[in-house]
């Protein structure tokens, strides 16, 4: 099962769309994992029509109608792979444990909020992920988003990409 993990998309205030390499992304991936600010509706609309599956979340720069039909936190069982998605875990000093003691049923959880990529383990099981932004680096060197692969029930393969830069 192919995973494609995006966050802070925030179309159309730091992009006028989404990359079209993300969205080519969308056709290979099993399910689409979006950790909250779409800030738009239609973006979320393009998503669920494109995708065999969406599991997503709204974040702080998400309004009402984005909050009306998405969860704050989202679950999901993915192959085996028991897998959460929000949008904010606070500070990345002690990320891992507020985590682990926060979700102590997940396998994986994908976050958002700081557009910084991150990837790292919560004691010995839970596996923290953040995708970065697809559309708004925010100092980062590089637009990023994630995918991963889920088989017999453990997550493999993920893999950060770097999205060209915008001309």
């Amino acid at each position: 099962m192919r995973l494609l993990l995006m966050a802070d998309t925030h179309v159309p205030r730091r992009a006028r769309e989404l990359p079209e390499e993300l969205l080519a992304e969308v056709a290979r991936a099993d399910v689409v994992v979006h950790a909250g600010d779409w800030v738009d509706t239609a973006t979320l609309d393009l998503l669920q029509a494109r995708s065999r599956r969406l599991l997503g979340v709204y974040g702080n720069n998400d309004g009402p109608a984005l909050r009306a039909r998405l969860p704050e936190v989202a679950y999901a069982e993915l192959g085996g792979v028991r897998v959460g998605v929000v949008h904010e875990t606070g500070p990345a000093r002690g990320r891992e444990a507020r985590c682990a003691e926060r979700f102590p049923e997940l396998d994986v959880l994908v976050f958002g909020h700081s557009h910084i990529p991150w990837d790292s383990v919560a004691g010995d099981r839970l596996r923290l992920l953040n995708p970065g932004s697809p559309t708004d680096r925010r100092g980062q060197p590089y637009r990023t988003y994630m995918t991963a692969e889920v088989s017999s029930g453990r997550l493999s393969g993920v893999e950060l990409h770097r999205l060209p830069p915008r001309h």
